[in-house]
């Protein structure tokens, strides 16, 4: 099926006349056509990038640009971030002339992504009798590749004035139903709609119209699994951990997968605390290591297709599996201590319960700003790939924003070792003075701040005198992992301006931390790890996203914690699928409180 393809002059003249009234620069209007011809010519993420910067200056041309940046994203079939810029262009210009076109983008990126109920809610708002033609091809290449006989009824029951939702139920029911309801069902549709022809290819490959002025690629997503996600009254978890069952030994505390079970405990914990509250959640323990073929084993068994959502699996060719299936099915997919943002991208039902390095470095960088310091920082980091990572993204934003980086290397060893590392304008203290009557000259350096990312928990300690050798006097954002809060006393977190990214902070003094510690250890006979905490509260959170809107995510705005329960910081999908709370804590009258 070929994608709607609607004439440019029409489009062109429309543009031509708002941008006479707007008075809109020559420079800028070809910096527009260049972008909308990066789309047509398909070098989508630098057309992404110029577009996007037409879309922060606002003006006449911004709806325009929306429109062909949520284009571009769903040519590259991310298909999650055209459904937001759609959105985002009909919050922002609801009286956009062009408003049926993006519409019916909104409506196919649905039907990519099997959201059958949005799309058809879409469809309907669309008025232009020109898109008759090819709303109608669009419903018959998704709908007629359903073959979940309910969900068809479905979508019949809520749009029961839809001639191709009617058409295809009587097919699929003709096809394979033997139940007289069915069939009688089938009879009635059939005196109101017709007896069905084709309804639509069989094929994976299939079109929808996009563009007021080009047309779209083929469309190749499988078929989405036709399961009921609908709000129901109890959901099933499967929970996909390396158990190790085989190597248990109940009376062993300190096993080197302890944190699998601290996970699962919380979660136990949130199942019960959830029930309370009137939701049922059943789960489901799976043993699964990182076997690919025991994974694909499992997701494909016919007892497995009746789960809600996946926590797990922790290994990253599992995970892959996985994913692959809960977007097939839609079934959410939770990766519960994963902080690689790649794991979410362009897998809309797949989620991080941590914030990715990318947002913590987006929360520290804003933190920097509202330091108002000098634009300038040095950066540091230890011998990990996580800290290089989180180091790299912190300076991809700095710079993103004119900061200047005088300084960005790898440093370990003594605090002196650090501080000859530095390569700043000051001078470093030498290790050895060269007479005992000369001192070493230090020259103070001028920096705004300095980041510093290490899992090392001895190295916070020796960045901070390190620091102090090099004379450099800016405050100091550095990960809470690099120090270790038991052997350190407050004195090391007052001798500067310290601020830690901790995205694992727990306020103690709280009232629901205090009596979540005492049911743990009245239950299990210890204090709970940070990972029961963290089993906690994503169970916590996703159960009760379950209740509200079953497995279909589609309201952004509710994704986020509401209430001042949980252990940790709580949740904010609002923006994305990996978790926006990135907590930055400081350490005041006695205890860290959290700033941002």
């Amino acid at each position: 099926m070929n994608y709607r393809t609607l004439t440019i002059v029409s489009l062109l003249l429309l543009l031509n006349k708002l941008l006479a009234v707007a008075q809109v620069s020559g420079d800028a209007l070809k910096r527009y056509k260049a972008a909308v011809q990066l789309v047509q010519t398909g070098n989508y993420e630098r057309a992404r990038a110029d577009l996007n910067t037409i879309i922060q200056r606002e003006g006449a041309l911004a709806p325009y640009a929306h429109y062909y940046y949520a284009l571009a994203a769903f040519r590259q079939r991310d298909f999650t971030q055209a459904r937001l810029m759609i959105k985002q262009l009909m919050n922002r210009y609801p009286n956009w002339q062009k408003m049926d076109d993006a519409t019916y983008l909104f409506a196919a990126t649905c039907m990519e992504t099997g959201q059958y109920e949005d799309a058809l809610d879409a469809i309907q708002q669309i008025r232009n009798p020109a898109f008759r033609t090819d709303v109608t091809k669009l419903e018959q290449a998704f709908l007629g590749r359903v073959t979940n006989l309910n969900q068809l009824k479905q979508l019949n029951r809520e749009f029961p004035d839809d001639r191709i939702v009617g058409l295809a139920l009587i097919d699929l029911i003709q096809r394979t139903a033997t139940d007289k309801d069915d069939l009688e069902l089938s009879d009635r549709l059939t005196n109101r709609f017709g007896v069905p022809g084709t309804v639509g290819p069989r094929s994976t490959s299939t079109a929808a119209s996009t563009t007021p002025s080009a047309a779209t690629p083929t469309a190749t997503t499988p078929a989405q699994s036709a399961r009921n996600t609908r709000a129901k009254g109890y959901y099933n978890v499967a929970i996909m951990f390396p158990f190790r069952l085989d190597e248990f030994n109940p009376d062993k505390r300190q096993r080197s997968n302890q944190y699998v079970y601290d996970l699962y405990n919380g979660i136990k914990m949130a199942k019960d605390k959830l029930q309370e509250e009137g939701i049922t959640i059943n789960l489901f323990a799976y043993d699964v290591d990182n076997d690919a073929n025991k994974t694909l084993e499992l997701v494909n068994s016919p007892a497995f297709t009746q789960t809600d959502m996946i926590i797990g699996p922790l290994y990253v060719e599992p995970n892959r599996i996985a994913s692959t299936f809960a977007n097939q099915n839609n079934m959410l997919l939770l990766n519960p201590i994963a902080t690689s943002s790649e794991l979410v991208s362009n897998q809309p039902m797949s989620f991080l319960a941590q914030p990715s390095l990318n947002q913590q470095a987006l929360k520290a960088a804003e933190l920097s700003r509202n330091l108002k310091g000098l634009r300038r920082a040095a950066i540091y980091f230890g011998s990990t790939r996580k800290d290089s990572l989180l180091a790299t993204a912190y300076r991809n934003e700095l710079k993103r924003q004119n900061y200047q980086i005088l300084d960005f290397r790898k440093v370990s060893g003594s605090a002196q070792t650090m501080a000859d590392a530095m390569k700043l304008s000051g001078t470093a203290t030498p290790t050895r003075s060269t007479s005992a009557t000369t001192p070493a000259t230090v020259t103070p350096v001028s920096v705004g701040h300095v980041f510093f990312a290490s899992s090392n928990d001895e190295e916070g300690n020796r960045m901070i005198d390190a620091l102090s050798r090099r004379k450099v006097n800016g405050p100091l954002i550095a990960t809470a992992s690099a120090f270790d809060f038991y052997k350190n006393g407050p004195s090391t977190f007052t001798r500067r301006d310290l601020y830690l990214l901790y995205p694992d902070f727990i306020d103690s003094s709280r009232e629901p931390v205090t009596a979540f510690e005492e049911e743990y250890l009245a239950k299990q006979n210890t204090i709970p790890s940070i990972f029961v905490s963290q089993g906690y509260d994503m169970m916590l959170f996703f159960g009760r996203q379950l209740a509200k809107n079953g497995t279909q995510f589609r309201n952004r705005n509710s994704l986020r914690s509401d209430t001042d329960d949980y252990l940790l910081s709580g949740f904010d999908y609002t923006q994305s699928n990996d978790n926006q709370l990135a907590p930055i804590v400081k350490f005041e009258d006695g205890r860290f409180v959290k700033i941002n």
